[in-house]
């Protein structure tokens, strides 16, 4: 079994979180807090490669580089 590492976007809404990966459209999970949704992400992405496999799909190879750009804002 090859290992991995799938980049997750996690979202805050009004009163939980989702995420989704880009490279596995149609993957997503939500959670009350950041922690409980990238643990429900992790087992939807799990979920969602079992099921690729079912039906006969390649899985997507992981191709999404995540970076964060600190930025000094002129105050408003």
């Amino acid at each position: 079994m090859a290992r991995v590492t799938y980049t997750i976007i996690v979202e805050s809404g009004a009163e939980n979180y989702s995420a989704y990966a880009p490279d596995l459209p149609g993957c997503v999970a939500v959670g009350d807090t950041i922690d409980e949704t990238v643990e429900e992400m992790k087992a939807a992405i799990e979920f969602h490669i079992e099921g690729l496999k079912a039906e006969g799909y390649p899985i997507p190879r992981p191709q999404v580089i995540s970076r964060q750009i600190d930025l000094e804002l002129p105050a408003a």
